[in-house]
């Protein structure tokens, strides 16, 4: 099963390699990693993905609550939160082809961030599956290049990581 974990850990140089060092070293799969600053600056949230059976799930666990620059760990697979990742895709467009190109985009919310004589890079922001949908529908337009963010989650709901709920 897809577990997808939030961290809070000290923003230090090589705290996220040990934490890569730590999936790749016990052989755990890590389908996502996503790091960026939080409000306080000497905090830095981690979105991780990975997948296992409950034992695995239980030792990745443990094995991140041991490292030292760790705040706090929260398994938001079974809480109420909202999960988004972001993709950039470059097509090799004709210009007949636009018009069919902005409406599909149209129908994702997409915005078309750049035009070119034979090419197009289209950003799109939602979850996993939406973004599937989107790069399958435009799989006939010649996909050049996807680049992807990896997820992103939050809990939903005013309790933070900060206030511990109150």
């Amino acid at each position: 099963m897809t577990h997808v974990f939030s961290l809070l850990v000290e923003n230090h140089q090589g705290v996220l390699s040990r934490i890569a060092g730590l999936f790749s070293g016990r052989g755990y799969n890590l389908d996502s990693i996503t790091a960026g600053p939080t409000m306080d600056a000497s905090i830095t949230r981690i979105t991780l993905v990975s997948q296992g059976d409950d034992n695995i799930i239980t030792q990745i666990k443990k094995q991140l609550n041991k490292l030292i620059d760790v705040i706090k760990i929260t398994d938001l697979t079974y809480l109420p939160s909202l999960h988004r990742e972001l993709a950039l895709i470059k097509l090799k467009v004709q210009p007949r082809q636009r018009g069919e190109i902005f409406q599909v985009a149209d129908v994702f919310r997409a915005k078309v961030m750049d035009v070119g004589r034979e090419a197009m890079i289209l950003e799109l922001s939602g979850s996993s599956e939406k973004i599937d949908d989107f790069t399958a529908i435009l799989q006939p337009y010649n996909i050049l290049e996807i680049a992807r963010s990896g997820l992103i989650s939050l809990e939903r709901g005013k309790k933070t990581a900060k206030n511990g709920g109150k």
